[in-house]
């Protein structure tokens, strides 16, 4: 099979479009033939490496990915050669008393396709059939590889962790990067208020279509923290979504007394400093999140099939030039999610 994959951490030109055996479905796996797959930062962060990070090489980039089943391994039941599928990436051992009670990724073995394991930059792929979700017939291969990653982690941050409830005023740091147009929609369907803190007219005019109600360009007001106090009327918000990190000082601020700040990664750098008087003089939660359990990646993804929430697609290229794909995600380019088309 054709695959994007390297063999050493480094720059976009590390990635490489090769050939490598098409793998064969194990018991309890089938075998799927990639349509599409779609891009996140970590893919980002797992090719230029970390301290720690252990990986077989070559390695395959990809947490999303959507396609038909071609093989059915030993004892799969309730799927079907020719059925089109999308990919949960988040792996479980189901084997661990955090999967056995149904919070698979609080897993002691938690793995991420296309970060520790191969992923879906390729033609083939094989998986534990509890990975996959159906697909309608007729919906597109690539907004489902698109919403997979990105709605799960959203679905789990804002439902389960934040508990956001309608009434309620939701920020969200950043406009353009799939979480964060996941998480305006989102926000707006459990009923909240939502505050846009973006980079450029251009992608606050595009929250705004997903329905984000209240527009900051940063790139205007440097204390976007003040522009948000004075724009909830000196209230402040109950929610603030940011997965950049470097941001959580403006954030904290911007939080009213006992709000939630929610995280489900670190764009901007994953060590920062902090004033802990916030945290404790306005009773602050800081809340992690990363991904979902299976039930709410199933629960999560039925509402994006029955249109509820809508996944936003910025830029399509074919598989050989994910280098190039690589190099518009880290400009920050992109509204939405980009994605690779398999052929």
């Amino acid at each position: 099979m054709k695959a994007i994959l390297f063999h050493s951490h480094g720059g976009p030109e590390v990635l490489k479009f090769a050939d490598l055996p098409e793998p064969s479905p194990q018991p309890g796996e089938v075998l799927i033939r990639l349509r599409a797959a779609a891009l996140n930062r970590v893919d980002l962060f797992v090719r230029t490496g970390w301290k720690g990070l252990k990986l077989e090489y070559p390695h395959i980039p990809g947490a999303d990915g959507a396609g038909e089943i071609v093989a059915l391994g030993e004892g799969v039941s309730g799927f079907e050669v020719g059925e089109q599928v999308v990919i949960n990436a988040n792996l479980g051992c189901d084997e661990c008393e955090e999967c056995r009670d149904g919070r698979d990724n609080l897993c002691r073995n938690w793995h991420l396709l296309g970060e520790t394991t191969r992923g879906t930059y390729c033609e083939s792929i094989s998986l534990p059939v509890r990975q996959l979700h159906k697909i309608p017939n007729g919906f597109d291969y690539h907004k489902a590889a698109a919403a997979a990653l990105v709605y799960q982690t959203a679905w789990h941050s804002l439902t389960r962790r934040g508990e956001v409830k309608a009434g309620e005023t939701v920020a969200i740091v950043g406009a353009g990067g799939g979480v964060n147009s996941a998480s305006i929609q989102v926000a707006k369907y459990l009923g909240a208020r939502v505050v846009v803190i973006g980079s450029s007219s251009q992608k606050l005019a595009q929250a705004e279509a997903l329905g984000a109600d209240i527009l900051i360009d940063r790139s205007k007001e440097e204390d976007w923290s003040k522009a948000v106090f004075l724009a909830t009327e000196k209230r402040g918000v109950d929610v603030v979504v940011d997965n950049v990190g470097t941001t959580f000082p403006l954030s904290m601020r911007t939080l009213r007394k006992g709000g939630r700040l929610l995280t489900v990664g670190n764009s901007g750098a994953p060590r920062f400093e902090i004033d802990n008087r916030f945290i404790f003089g306005k009773h602050l939660s800081i809340l992690g999140s990363t991904m979902s359990t299976i039930a709410e990646f199933h629960e999560v993804m039925d509402l994006v099939f029955s249109g509820k929430l809508k996944p936003i697609l910025d830029k399509t290229f074919p598989l050989p030039e994910a280098a190039l794909a690589h190099e518009r995600l880290e400009r920050g380019e992109n509204f939405g999610k980009i994605t690779l088309d398999i052929q």
